[in-house]
């Protein structure tokens, strides 16, 4: 009873409270410019943040040490409205950055990945069996979390509730597996009072398959989570994407295609299977090839660097697929003539400018053209 008259003054009185959510779900042009201005911010490389502008109210507090394969994060705050910006850096110009890219093998959404001797990371992605994510990106999901985790206790234990967790290109891609393992420890009572969590990844590629979308996308349901994608970027069309009868659902006639086959008359049923064979052989030798480079000839790259690293049994399926809600910055005439297509620069497109470029066009004048 006093706590209920106690918020029901605070309400009518205007007392700050720490445990009042301050965001709000909905995608805020305002909130990704402040997250452009906290990428270009945190990393120190006036080229890379050139003409971002920052917000004076967000603060940088934190950094992580280097882990994994050359992953960091940094921690941001906004003390006024009790928010944790928790952000992800993408890849950096390093073999072991661009190896956690190409360590794109599947493993299950629920499981463990043994880093090093003292440190196994436990991880729930999805309650989905069929869910599958990508191995390079949940180890460094992993390996980010052992520090993340302890900060969000701390910031939790001096009243903030609410935090963001972000990322542009492979921390974009992080940023979502994240979320999921924040959420599942949310789930688990991890925090007496519920935190908030909403989502910005910038120009992310696909983190999963089609289950671990359908997953991630309820987890977040209400408009909690967005991928923020300038239509000229190629980095959000990876991982390739490789689908085979075996990444239906079980009612998917496809699946029991071997039996309707059989059922039909003679010389049918061969013309059938051979017109079959020719669709569905293909694909499952292209997802033979991709687990044989990008799962096990990666894995022994992996471990020059983590010796210590035990993979998990990777998944049978390499249907990588678009997660989450999308805004689009969509690239028109003006665009292109401020950013025409260069050969060898292929990574123009991806830059933080053109994303702000579109953003304040697109979404902050009131415009769409």
């Amino acid at each position: 009873m006093k706590k209920f008259l106690f918020c029901l003054i605070s309400t009518l009185f205007g007392f700050k409270n720490p445990t009042f959510a301050q965001l709000q779900p909905g995608f805020s042009p305002q909130e990704y410019r402040d997250f452009l201005g906290i990428t270009a911010g945190s990393v120190n490389d006036e080229n890379f943040g050139r003409g971002i502008p920052q917000n004076p109210n967000l603060k940088k507090i934190y950094e992580s040490p280097q882990v994994g394969l050359e992953n960091k994060w940094y921690l941001w705050i906004e003390e006024d409205k009790k928010i944790g910006w928790l952000t992800i850096r993408g890849t950096v110009n390093n073999n072991d950055s661009w190896l956690a890219n190409f360590y794109a093998a599947m493993i299950p959404a629920q499981g463990s990945i043994q880093i090093n001797n003292s440190y196994q990371f436990q991880f729930d992605l999805s309650p989905d069996p069929k869910a599958a994510v990508h191995v390079g990106w949940t180890l460094a999901t992993g390996a980010l979390a052992e520090s993340m985790v302890p900060k969000i206790d701390s910031l939790y234990q001096n009243g903030y509730r609410d935090f963001i967790i972000s990322g542009h290109s492979q921390g974009g891609a992080i940023s979502y597996l994240m979320t999921s393992h924040i959420l599942s420890l949310r789930e688990k009572g991890r925090w007496e009072e519920p935190v908030r969590i909403k989502t910005y990844a910038s120009a992310a590629p696909k983190p999963g398959n089609l289950y671990y979308s359908y997953s991630f996308e309820f987890q977040t349901r209400g408009a909690w989570a967005f991928n923020v994608v300038n239509g000229a970027d190629w980095v959000p069309e990876t991982p390739f994407s490789i689908q085979t009868t075996q990444d239906f659902n079980p009612s998917n006639p496809f699946v029991g295609i071997d039996e309707i086959i059989k059922k039909q008359k003679f010389p049918q049923n061969l013309a059938f299977r051979k017109v079959y064979n020719k669709l569905d052989k293909p694909s499952k030798k292209s997802f033979r090839n991709f687990q044989k480079y990008l799962g096990n000839f990666a894995e022994k790259q992996v471990k020059k660097s983590l010796p210590e690293f035990q993979a998990p049994e990777y998944y049978n399926s390499n249907n990588y697929s678009r997660t989450g809600n999308f805004i689009i910055l969509f690239p028109n005439k003006e665009y292109w003539e401020k950013y025409p297509e260069e050969k060898g620069k292929i990574f123009k497109h991806h830059a933080l400018q053109p994303y702000l470029f579109l953003l304040e066009k697109q979404y902050l004048s009131g415009t769409l053209d």
